[in-house]
């Protein structure tokens, strides 16, 4: 198959499944994943459809995040959600467990409800840090930078700060959450800390309201599947795509609270 053959097939597959991953592409055209990967990328900068970790997706405003908003403006998105969906998953915390809380706001929801204060916390979000201790929390965080948009420590020193530590449950905030392209960030320092905190948990739950549905932002940190989910209420794919996890993986579970 020529190359220009081949890009056109990809770009009418993104479009017609709004995603695609680089192992569905290299089965689809018989080609290795890093020939198709540089033809991604080529079709990327031509504008023709949009490069994700893993992946690509099709050019569509609607289903793009592509930037991180403000603590403060997302704190009033959804609210009453967050808040019913923090206040399951503080309820999952007991004493003898070493909890992982990703920066996010309803991750942060999560701690007005807390009741078990005798865990011990480790999180990557200054102000969540912040509401622990004012609750008499024993609370970690790790070194490295931290992110004036979120207040999140983020990049390769907290990566390796995250390391050596194994955490029982884990809470993670996402910008987007597709059944194609998995749970999504806009940026690579901040997806790294969440892959690595994520993979270090034996428990790893995403929280998120059913706005974050089909929704993909530019870097991949964990696939779908990969962690259970607490959410308000899920579309059927996801619902599908939940089911057929958790036959994999008995841990995995999709619970929603509306």
């Amino acid at each position: 198959m020529l190359a220009e053959e081949r890009k056109a097939h990809i770009v009418d597959f993104v479009n017609s499944h709004g995603a695609a991953t680089l192992s569905e592409l290299s089965e689809l055209l018989g080609a290795s994943e890093s020939t198709v990967r540089r033809d991604v990328e080529s079709l990327s900068r031509a504008g023709l459809i949009m490069r994700v970790h893993g992946g690509a997706t099709k050019l569509s405003p609607s289903n793009l995040v592509l930037v991180d908003q403000t603590s403060s403006e997302r704190r009033t998105l959804n609210a009453a959600q967050k808040d019913a969906v923090g206040r399951l998953a503080a309820s999952l915390i007991g004493p003898d467990d070493f909890v992982y809380l990703d920066a996010g706001t309803t991750t942060a929801a999560l701690v007005e409800h807390l009741s078990e204060t005798r865990a011990t916390f480790m999180t990557n979000s200054l102000p969540i840090a912040q509401r622990l201790l004012q609750r008499g929390c024993r609370t970690l965080v790790p070194a490295g930078e931290v992110k004036p948009v979120t207040e999140a420590i983020v990049g390769e020193v907290a990566v390796e700060s995250l390391r050596s530590y194994h955490f029982t449950i884990g809470f993670f905030g996402t910008n987007g959450a597709d059944v194609r392209t998995g749970f999504t960030t806009p940026e690579l320092s901040e997806a790294s800390v969440k892959r690595c905190a994520l993979e270090h948990t034996l428990h790893p739950i995403v929280l998120c309201d059913a706005s974050k549905f089909s929704k993909v932002s530019l870097v991949t940190f964990a696939d779908f599947g990969s962690a259970s989910i607490i959410c308000d209420h899920a579309p059927d794919d996801v619902r599908a795509a939940m089911a057929e996890a958790q036959q994999r993986k008995a841990t995995i579970e999709l619970v929603e609270v509306a």
